[in-house]
């Protein structure tokens, strides 16, 4: 999260939300003064999460039922994005990218947590990844593989092209 500059009063997407892992932890650190999307295509991860936070008193979830290549997000409200173990899974990512861009506020960064598909499980390289980004008008911020020390996790992080 440090990385990615969530901290109070951030507003955050948790892209490809799942059970809500994430996006619990980011709504922990952001608080009151800051706001988490949940965004996710399964109606019933959204349930999941919004029955999560409402049992955990978090105020400042807001959940998104979406579309598989569009977040659904309102115009400039999010100063980090994060894709974690998700990125692989969308069938048109360039087009779920271009879409992002709207809701990105100015120095927004974007964060995609995923596997090279190397080892035992799927994933995508991480080079499709940032070539993939560049298409959808972003550019590469910062590189780390420090996610697990297997060397098949990585951490990318994006900024939208000026």
């Amino acid at each position: 999260m440090d990385l990615l500059g969530i901290e109070a009063g951030t507003h955050v997407a948790d892209i490809g939300a799942g059970s809500g892992w994430f996006t619990v932890r980011s709504a922990r650190r952001v608080g009151k003064g800051g706001v988490v999307y949940a965004v996710e295509i399964n109606p019933r991860y959204v349930r999941h999460i919004a029955q999560r936070v409402k049992k955990d008193k978090l105020t400042n979830v807001r959940t998104i039922l979406s579309k598989p290549n569009d977040p659904m997000l309102p115009p400039a409200s999010v100063d980090a994005v994060l894709l974690l173990k998700t990125y692989h899974e969308i069938a048109k990512p360039v087009e779920l990218l271009r879409k992002l861009r709207p809701a990105l506020r100015p120095d927004a960064r974007v964060g995609i947590i995923d596997r090279s598909g190397l080892g035992t499980d799927h994933g995508i390289n991480a080079e499709v990844v940032i070539k993939e980004a560049e298409q959808a008008g972003y550019t590469l911020a910062e590189q780390h593989d420090f996610v697990k020390g297997d060397d098949v996790d990585y951490f990318l992080i994006f900024k939208a092209a000026k």
